[in-house]
This record gives structure tokens, C-alpha cells and sequence, in this order.
């Protein structure tokens, strides 16, 4: 039976937020000048409140989003060149915390399919190095995320510091945008690894954007406000891709939307992630988080 894996330093997926969460804050959001009296942003209970439930909830409950994420390579030179696209399941537990913040235990499955097609990927030839390469699934989580008035909370060791940006309200539509970047050492380098090696380190940049009605926002009552997201990631090659030294990163563009219950996801994409990835439907016996560079050195490389 083929071993499956997890995944680890790729859980920034949600709201660029892979840290677990701590007491310390990141800088706080700037004001926009122009935003409605009635959205109250000035009030730090409020701020953390409609970050918490458009973003996830307010409340006790568990929340979905789905998302297709369509992904290309860039070569540092020329136009995108489509790779794959990804079938994206987010499940989060959440909670009101003690503090007045709101915390969450996010899970997170993917499953690569054909560009713009929901057919799963078998395999996959290289339209870079013309070669054939076996896909490597998706699994992120379990990681622990806390929102506060500023947005994602951080420690002070913390790899990665989501940005808030400044929220925009155009006619009844809210919008929330997040900007994450951060690098780290290359477990898989080019000299052990040159087929699969991206460099010497590992960047990633990851751009979101929440959107919600203005209505459905200043509602007290609706825990779980929602909303339509889309983000887009400037990422090393992952070594699955097997890039032979070809400099670059993939560029990925994503849209998706809560649901209310997976039954709403389509079932041309349920099948293969239920498939490629079951331990999304039995998160509660789903504790450990994985390591995704060295599963795939200990799977693929030795």
C-alpha cells in the first residue's frame, strides 16, 4: 500500500498563518478614512469579532471552505506556463477564547488534478523538462490559529508574521486582505537533490483577500459570516515537480467560498479528495502534524 503523507511548512493555505498562536500581536492594521460609521472598526471587540467570522467564525462551531487553485510556473522569463490545478478542502474547529480573541484548529486536504479539469492527476509530464513525475497530495494541519483586533497572532520566534492590510468597504462589499511572506532553508538541496531542489532556500509569498456583505457584517447574530476568498501564492517549485535547476517559482490563483456543509462542494472534486486524501473526514482522530520536506525525501528520494 503506497504510503501517504502529510504536509507541514505549506499550512499558510488559509490566512498565511502556519505559527501556533500566542499572546504577542502582530503591528496593528491601519484605518482606512473612508469606511462606514456603523462597521465601529475603531472598537477592538468589534475588529476581532468580523475578522474571526468572516474569516472562519465567532462562535463554537466548525467551518468550510473550498477552493480550486489553479497553478503555474514562472521562469523568470515569458508568460505563466499551467501546471496543475488543486482541489482544496479547509475544515477549522472554532472557539471564542478567554482573552476576548477567537482561536481555531485548521485542517486543511488537496488534491491535484489536471489544469482547469477535475480529473485526478496520475501522473504528470513536465511541460518544462518534458519529464514524467508522480504527484504528491496535500495535507496540512492540525495548526492552531488565534485572531485578535490586529488579525493573526503571533510569538516573537514565529517564522511567519501575516501583514493586515487595510480594509475596504466599495458599495456593500467588505473586503479583508492579508499579505504573508517568508523563507527557510531547503532540506532538499541542489547538491543532494538536483533534480528536485528549488535552490538553496524556500520563499513563499501568499496574498489573500476575504470578501462579505456589508449587511451580513455589522449582523451580530451571524456567527459564521459569508464569504467569497481568493488568494494568490508566489512559491518555490516543489520538488514533486522535479524542476531539474530550472530557476523560478510557481505562481497560484485561487477562488473559493465557505459552505455549509461539505454535501455543497461539488461532487466531481468530493470524489478524489475523499479518494487521495480521507483523513480530512475523520479529523478527530487527526493530532499529529507531518513534515512535508522530510516525508518526501523518506518516500520518493532514499
Amino acid at each position: 500500500m503506497e504510503k501517504k503523507n502529510t504536509i507541514s511548512r505549506r499550512n499558510t493555505f488559509l490566512f498565511g498563518a502556519a505559527t501556533a498562536a500566542s499572546s504577542f500581536a502582530n503591528t496593528p492594521v491601519a484605518f482606512s478614512s473612508d469606511l462606514p460609521a456603523s462597521l465601529d472598526w475603531s472598537n477592538p471587540q468589534e475588529r476581532a469579532r468580523i475578522k474571526a467570522a468572516v474569516k472562519g467564525s465567532s462562535a463554537n462551531e466548525t467551518v468550510y471552505s473550498f477552493f480550486r487553485l489553479h497553478i503555474y510556473a514562472y521562469a523568470n522569463k515569458d508568460n505563466l506556463i499551467p501546471l496543475v490545478t488543486m482541489s482544496n478542502l479547509n475544515v477549522a474547529k472554532w472557539r471564542p477564547l478567554d482573552n476576548g480573541n477567537y482561536g481555531a484548529s485548521v485542517y486543511e486536504a488537496g488534491v491535484y488534478t489536471k489544469f482547469d479539469s477535475d480529473e485526478v492527476l496520475e501522473e504528470f509530464t513536465n511541460p518544462i523538462t518534458g519529464k514524467k513525475r508522480k504527484p504528491w497530495r496535500f495535507l496540512g494541519g492540525p495548526i492552531k490559529v488565534q485572531i485578535g483586533p490586529d488579525g493573526i497572532v503571533t510569538g516573537p520566534t514565529a517564522t511567519l508574521k501575516p501583514k493586515e492590510m487595510e480594509i475596504q468597504v466599495l458599495g456593500d462589499t467588505v473586503m479583508i486582505p492579508t499579505a504573508s511572506a517568508f523563507s527557510f532553508p531547503n532540506p532538499i538541496s541542489p547538491k543532494a537533490f538536483p533534480k528536485e531542489s528549488s535552490g538553496e532556500k524556500i520563499y513563499w509569498d501568499s496574498h489573500y483577500v476575504f470578501f462579505s456583505n456589508l449587511k451580513d457584517v455589522l449582523n451580530k447574530s451571524i456567527t459564521s459570516i459569508p464569504s467569497h476568498i481568493q488568494f494568490q501564492n508566489l512559491v518555490s517549485f516543489h520538488p514533486w515537480l522535479g524542476m531539474e535547476g530550472v530557476e523560478g517559482r510557481t505562481w497560484g490563483r485561487a477562488y473559493g467560498t465557505k459552505v455549509k456543509s461539505i454535501d455543497q462542494i461539488p461532487e466531481k472534486y468530493l470524489r478524489g479528495i475523499e479518494k487521495e486524501t480521507p483523513e480530512i473526514f475523520d479529523i478527530e482522530n487527526w493530532k499529529e502534524p507531518g513534515d512535508d520536506y522530510k516525508e518526501y525525501i523518506n518516500d520518493r528520494l532514499l
